[in-house]
């Protein structure tokens, strides 16, 4: 049964033969091994082509922002696999990397398809209110604002957005995140400063990385958290601790026995 084209059967990213590996158009041995880092490669490899310096210095620094924030629940659903599947750390790792959704590490997707749909509809302060309001009138939460625990500011977001300004990146999407960080909190009516989750997509669209590719960014950073949090796993576990303090602070309502 066919499902779905059929008509395009190509990929522009590697192939391969008996002498030499080819990624986007350059010999992997020749000109990559030992020549590109790895920030360079990634942006190559989903863009097609190498980054600015100004792009690379702006996805370092989102990488570097979002790889690490504790004992999150993605952090201790990969731990807990961990202790209950020690051999397994692709299991473990991928238990972490399935638990960024909407909600956590994963929001980053969800606030810069909002900001490209206030870019597209002008991007300017009227653009940027007509969206608060719709968000309010249908009661929805806004993507990109707001922080449970850095409800001053989220300091990560502030230093994002500064470097932005400061490699020249700052465009269309940083503007619409910054009328929305002002205009939020009277619409809304509570504190709701700009997150890293707003702060990363605005940076790296403005840069010029695709919003189809967006989620990449999070997860790839993510992935080296995770690495790190295995590691300390398998040194120095809590993933049964974790486990059994989560048992004791939920407590059974059900039907009881007969």
């Amino acid at each position: 049964m066919r499902i779905g084209k059929q008509d395009n059967a190509f990929t522009a990213i590697a192939t391969s033969d008996e002498h030499s590996i080819t990624v986007r158009g350059h010999d992997l041995v020749g000109d990559l091994i030992g020549k590109i880092d790895f920030t360079d490669y990634f942006w190559l490899l989903v863009c097609g082509h190498r980054p600015t310096a100004p792009q690379k210095d702006m996805m370092n620094a989102c990488l570097v922002a979002i790889a690490e924030h504790g004992l999150v629940p993605s952090v201790q659903a990969a731990r807990m696999t961990l202790a209950a599947a020690p051999e397994a750390w692709q299991g473990a790792m991928a238990a972490g990397l399935l638990g960024m959704g909407t909600v956590v590490a994963g929001s980053s997707e969800v606030a810069g398809r909002f900001l490209a749909e206030v870019v597209a509809d002008g991007g300017d302060e009227a653009a940027a209110i007509r969206a608060l309001e719709a968000l309010k009138a249908a009661r929805k939460k806004v993507p990109g604002l707001g922080h449970p625990q850095h409800s001053a500011g989220d300091p990560r977001a502030d230093r994002l957005l500064a470097i932005a300004d400061d490699l020249g990146v700052s465009g269309a999407h940083v503007a619409a995140l910054r009328h929305l960080g002002r205009h939020a909190p009277a619409i809304m009516n509570r504190p709701l400063p700009i997150n890293v989750s707003g702060a990363i997509p605005a940076v790296i669209l403005d840069a010029g990385w695709p919003l189809q590719a967006l989620k990449a960014v999070p997860l790839l950073a993510r992935a080296g958290g995770l690495a790190a949090h295995l590691y300390e796993e398998s040194q120095r576990p809590i993933g049964f601790i974790l486990s059994h303090h989560a048992d004791l602070a939920i407590s059974y309502d059900g039907a009881r026995a007969e």
